[in-house]
C-alpha cells in the first residue's frame, strides 16, 4: 500500500461530492486518484491547482491567465486579498513541490503527502468558494451506497421483536460494552484544575509562545517565532480551537521587555496567556545534538501552570518544517480529542486508542448512529476511522458488532476473527473485550460471562459491563439473574447523571420484569424510559404487551395504532409491522390474533422466506397446526436450504411429530451452521437427544 493511500482516499471522497459539477477539475482529479506513480501524482496535483488558479484569475483578477507562471498569480491573489492567507500558503506549498512531477528529478516520496494534503485543503476551500453543497443523494453516494441500497438498508435498521427477538439479541451481544474504547475513565485529563474546567465553553482557547532556542547556535533564533507561527497556523484551521494570533502574543511579550525569546519561561507564558484570556498555552524548546534537532512542547494551564501534556519529536535539521508539521499534528489531535471527550457524559469519557482526531470523530459519530440503530451509517463511519488509523483496533471490533446488529453474522464473524488475530498487541482491557466477542462466536455464554467478570475486576463502574452480563442471562431465559445486572447498569447511569446509551437498557429490563410477574416495576420502568426515550417504538411494544396482559384492550388498541405510525416513520414494511404485532399478541397469549397477523404478513410478502418461516414457526411452536407449519418451513428451505433458523424450525416440528431421529439431524445441522450460540436451539437439540436416547432404551 502506498504511503499516501489515506490522502488519496480523502481526495476520492471529495471527488464524489462535486462529480458532474466541475468537469475540468473532475477529469484531472480522477486521473490523480487512479495514478500509482509518484511523479504522475505530483503532475496531476499540479494540473488540479492550475485549473483552480486559472478560474480564480478570470473571476477575481478579471483577466485570462495565458502563460503567466502560477506563482505570480498566487502572489497577486494574495496581495489583493482575494484568497485567504492560509489557502495561499497551501497553494505555494503545492506549487513548489509539484514541480518535481512536471520536471522529474530526485525527490523524497514522503513529499507526495504534503502535496496531497495541500490539494485537499485547497479543494475544500474552492468548493465552498464555488458554493457547491452536498445533496442528500450525494451524501448517500459519498458513503458508497446507491440510493436503492440506502433505502433497503434503512429498512433493516429497526430491531425485530420477540421470536425474532432472540435472533436479533444475538446480534446485540457485546454492544454496550463496546460503546466506548474501554481502557480507563479519562481521569488524568479531567482531574481538578484540568480541561474539565473548560467544558462549559464551546471551544478551547489557546496561546502559543515563541519556542526557546537552547542550541547555542544563533542561526536557530529565526525558528523561535517560525515554529510558533507554524503551530498557530495549523491550530487555527481547527474549528474546535480558538487560537490567539502571533502578533498579539509577541507584542505583549515586547511590552514586557522580553525581546530575547530564550528567556521566556512558564511563568511568563502563564502571565501572557491570561492577559490574552487563553485558558492554556504552549511552551516549547529547540535543542540540537549533531544534525538531529529535537522539539519539546508542553501544554500548560494558564492559571495553575499545571502541565496537561508533554510532546517531543526530533528529526534532521534540514527537515525542520516536516518536524514542525508533525509536532503540530500531535498537539492538534490531542486538543481536538480532549475537546470532544469533555463534552461526553461522565460514563463515556475514555482514553482513546487512537491519536488521530479525525479517526476519533468518526468513531464518536459512528457510535451516535449505532445508538440510534442506524447500523449501516455506523459501519461506514467505523470503516472511515479504521482507514485513517489502521491501529485503531477497537474499530475492528465495532465493525463486527455493527454487522451483528444488522443480522450479517458471517461478516460479523470475519471482523471478529481479524480483531482476535491482533489481540496480543492490545492493552489488557481491549484484549478482554476481544475475548468476550470471540466467545460469542466460538464459545458459550459461560465463556463470555467469565471474561465479563474479569472486566468487572478491572473496572466495576462501567454500566455497559453489567448490561452485557444481564443480556447473556436474558437470552438464556434466566430473567431472575438478568434483572439485577440490568438494574445495576441503570443505577450507574443515574450515579453519573447520564442518559442510558440506548432504549434497550429500559426495554429489556421491562420485559424481564414482565416475564417474572413484576408488573408494578414494569410500569414504573415505562415512566423512566419516557423521560429519556419518548415515543420509542421498543417501549411502545412493551406497553402494548403490558396492556394486553392486564386485559386493557382499549389502551392496547390505541397503542397498536401508535406503534404502526412509529414503525412507518422508520421505514418498516407493512409485513414487518404485522409480524411485530403478531409477536406481541403471541407473548400476551392472544393466539388467534397472533395467527391473524402472522398470516397477514405472508399475504403481504408471499415470496419472502422469512415471512413463511415466521408463520410456520408460530404454528409449530404454539401447536396450532404443525403439519402446515412444516409445509411453510419447507417452502422457506427451498429458497435458503442452509439457513439455520429454518433448520431449527424444521427440526422442532419433526420433534413435535415424534420423528426424533430425523429431528436430531436437522437440529445438529442447525447448530453446525449457526454463527453464534443460540440457547433456544441448544434446548431443542438437548430435547431431541434425550428423546432419541429414550426411544433406543425402550
Amino acid at each position: 500500500m502506498a504511503i499516501w493511500s489515506v490522502e488519496i482516499k480523502e481526495l476520492r471522497r471529495l471527488y464524489e461530492t462535486f462529480k458532474g459539477q466541475l468537469p475540468d477539475l473532475e477529469k484531472e482529479l480522477e486521473r490523480l486518484i487512479k495514478a500509482d506513480d509518484d511523479n504522475m501524482i505530483l503532475l496531476y496535483s499540479r494540473r488540479c491547482l492550475e485549473i483552480i488558479i486559472t478560474d480564480l484569475c478570470e473571476i477575481e483578477l478579471k483577466r485570462p491567465r495565458k502563460t503567466e507562471p502560477l506563482k505570480g498569480i498566487i502572489d497577486k491573489l494574495h496581495k489583493e486579498e482575494k484568497v485567504p492567507a492560509h489557502i495561499i500558503s497551501s497553494m505555494h506549498g503545492l506549487n513548489e513541490l509539484s514541480t518535481y512531477g512536471a520536471h522529474p528529478k530526485d525527490f523524497d516520496p514522503e513529499q507526495v503527502k504534503p502535496v496531497l494534503n495541500n490539494l485537499t485543503i485547497i479543494i475544500r476551500w474552492y468548493l465552498k468558494y464555488k458554493s457547491i453543497e452536498k445533496t442528500k443523494e450525494e451524501e448517500i453516494l459519498f458513503r458508497g451506497e446507491s440510493p436503492e441500497q440506502f433505502k433497503k438498508q434503512e429498512r433493516k435498521t429497526g430491531e425485530t421483536t420477540r421470536s425474532g427477538y432472540l435472533k436479533w439479541l444475538s446480534g446485540i451481544l457485546i454492544t454496550a460494552i463496546l460503546i466506548i474504547t474501554v481502557l480507563l475513565v479519562y481521569s488524568k485529563i479531567f482531574k481538578r484544575n484540568t480541561l474539565e474546567n473548560l467544558r462549559e465553553k464551546d471551544r478551547i482557547t489557546i496561546a502559543v509562545m515563541p519556542f526557546r532556542n537552547l542550541t547555542n547556535d544563533t542561526t536557530w533564533n529565526i525558528w523561535q517565532s517560525g515554529i510558533q507561527d507554524e503551530l498557530i497556523t495549523s491550530l487555527t484551521f481547527t474549528e474546535e480551537l480558538k487560537v490567539r494570533q502571533k502578533e498579539t502574543t509577541n507584542t505583549l511579550l515586547k511590552s514586557k521587555g522580553l525581546i530575547n525569546y530564550a528567556s521566556i519561561g512558564p511563568n511568563t507564558g502563564s502571565l501572557i496567556s491570561q492577559k490574552l484570556d487563553a485558558e492554556m498555552f504552549i511552551h516549547g524548546t529547540i535543542k540540537q545534538v549533531g544534525e538531529t534537532v529535537r522539539l519539546n512542547a508542553q501544554l500548560i494551564n494558564s492559571s495553575t501552570e499545571d502541565i496537561y501534556k508533554s510532546f517531543q519529536i526530533e528529526g534532521k535539521g534540514d527537515k525542520i518544517l516536516h518536524v514542525t508539521d508533525s509536532l503540530s499534528g500531535m498537539v492538534r489531535n490531542y486538543l481536538i480529542i480532549a475537546n470532544l471527550i469533555k463534552d461526553l457524559p461522565a460514563s463515556q469519557r475514555i482514553i482513546p486508542s487512537t491519536k488521530s482526531a479525525e479517526a476519533f470523530k468518526y468513531y464518536l459519530q459512528g457510535e451516535n448512529a449505532r445508538s440510534n440503530r442506524d447500523y449501516p451509517t455506523a459501519r461506514k463511519l467505523f470503516s472511515r476511522a479504521l482507514a485513517i488509523d489502521s491501529n485503531f483496533h477497537h474499530m475492528t471490533l465495532l465493525l463486527s458488532v455493527a454487522y451483528s446488529n444488522e443480522g450479517f453474522y458471517e461478516e460479523a464473524k470475519d471482523w471478529c476473527i481479524k480483531a482476535y488475530a491482533r489481540r496480543d498487541v492490545m492493552p489488557a482491557m481491549p484484549r478482554m473485550i476481544t475475548e468476550v466477542r470471540h466467545a460469542a462466536f466460538f464459545g458459550t455464554p459461560y465463556d463470555q460471562l467469565k471474561y465479563l467478570r474479569q472486566i468487572l475486576e478491572v473496572d466495576n463502574q462501567f454500566p455497559g459491563t453489567y448490561y452485557e452480563i444481564g443480556l447473556i442471562y436474558y437470552t438464556m431465559y434466566q430473567y431472575d439473574k438478568a434483572i439485577p445486572e440490568f438494574e445495576k447498569a441503570l443505577e450507574l447511569y443515574d450515579k453519573f447523571n447520564a442518559r442510558p446509551w440506548w432504549v434497550f437498557n429500559y426495554s429489556l429490563l421491562s420485559y424481564a420484569y414482565h416475564a417474572t410477574g413484576q408488573f408494578r416495576k414494569e410500569k414504573k420502568m415505562f415512566i423512566k424510559a419516557d423521560e429519556h426515550f419518548p415515543d420509542d417504538p421498543a417501549m411502545t411494544w412493551q406497553k402494548i404487551l403490558f396492556s394486553l396482559t392486564e386485559g386493557d384492550t382499549i389502551t392496547a388498541n390505541y397503542l397498536i395504532e401508535k406503534y404502526k405510525v412509529q414503525r412507518k416513520e422508520r421505514s418498516w414494511s407493512d409485513a414487518g409491522i404485522a409480524y411485530s404485532i403478531g409477536e406481541i399478541y403471541k407473548e400476551a397469549g392472544y393466539l388467534d390474533k397472533a395467527e391473524e397477523y402472522h398470516r397477514q404478513e405472508v399475504i403481504l410478502e408471499p415470496d419472502n422466506p422469512d415471512r413463511l418461516w415466521d408463520l410456520g414457526w408460530f404454528l409449530i411452536d404454539k401447536d396450532r397446526n404443525i403439519a402446515e407449519g412444516l409445509s411453510l418451513v419447507d417452502e422457506a428451505l427451498k429458497i435458503r436450504p442452509d439457513y439455520y433458523w429454518y433448520l431449527d424450525a424444521k427440526g422442532w416440528g419433526l420433534y413435535k411429530q415424534g420423528k426424533f431421529d430425523e429431528a436430531l439431524k436437522y437440529l445438529e445441522k442447525c447448530i453446525e451452521l449457526s454463527p453464534t450460540y443460540r440457547h433456544n436451539v441448544y434446548l431443542h437439540l438437548e430435547a431431541a437427544k434425550k428423546a432419541v436416547a429414550g426411544h433406543k432404551n425402550n
